[in-house]
């Protein structure tokens, strides 16, 4: 009778302590003040993808939004193997990641985290409450430690306010100014946008007239041919991107 007592007692801790860990991975993330808060689907003011590969590589690796802007994160698996996309501070994911190592079996259920199969696709709907950096990670084993990885700048900044940049690997935030052009052709339908623009001093390019891939479809909603406008470009795995545009007034 004692011996059964012992045992019940212990399977219970271990049961106990499995879903301890379990909970933190699940809810700790979302429970952080500093990473923002669950966002409504009626909030939505920006629609963003994100793709995740088996180089172990989001793209984008790094995303500009505005504080308290809330974002619906479209995040597609192009690779072969299961990825996943989990918000939190730096010190949340290391701590989670770890946990995932210790128990592969894991599955995510809260609101700053999804898991994707292959060839599959899910969504993370978030609001940016506080400005500064929201880091974001795959946390399968293998995949934080091979570098799968990015971060959210959060500014509380206007439309027309110079915008921030961030490289995956970067040690601190490096104000980016946007650059002026104007709209010469918008396919919708590809996702690229041609603009004729001035100097694009972050790529170190001159001033001319190219074609852009945009990392959001919706963007070009936001703009039509013979528009003004000032944008963010970035180039990421040897394309050139458009990761923000506004008409250059500022409205519509």
């Amino acid at each position: 009778m004692k011996l059964t007592s012992i045992i019940a007692t212990a399977a219970m801790a271990f049961v106990a302590g499995h879903a301890l860990a379990a909970g933190n991975h699940a809810g700790g993330h979302g429970e952080s003040d500093a990473i923002g808060k669950p966002g409504k689907a009626a909030n939505v003011k920006r629609t963003v993808t994100v793709d995740m590969l088996d180089t172990m590589r989001f793209t984008p690796d790094n995303i500009i939004v505005k504080q308290g802007e809330t974002i619906k994160f479209i995040v597609k698996n192009s690779g072969k193997i299961k990825h996943e996309m989990v918000l939190g501070t730096e010190k949340e994911l290391k701590e989670h990641y770890e946990a995932m190592k210790k128990n592969p079996e894991m599955e995510h259920a809260d609101d700053n985290q999804v898991t994707v199969l292959p060839s599959k696709s899910g969504e993370i709907i978030w609001q940016f409450t506080k400005a500064g950096k929201v880091n974001f990670a795959c946390l399968q084993p293998g995949h934080y430690d091979a570098g799968m990885k990015g971060a959210v700048v959060v500014g509380g900044m206007s439309k027309t306010a110079d915008f921030f940049s961030l490289s995956a690997n970067a040690q601190s935030i490096n104000p980016i100014a946007m650059t002026t052009g104007e709209v010469k052709k918008i396919d919708k339908d590809a996702g690229k946008i041609t603009l004729k623009h001035e100097d694009i001093k972050n790529l170190d390019m001159p001033g001319m007239t190219m074609v852009f891939q945009v990392t959001d479809k919706s963007m070009l909603d936001k703009v039509q041919v013979g528009d003004k406008v000032k944008f963010i470009a970035d180039k990421q795995q040897g394309k050139f991107l458009v990761t923000d545009i506004q008409p250059a007034n500022g409205a519509k």
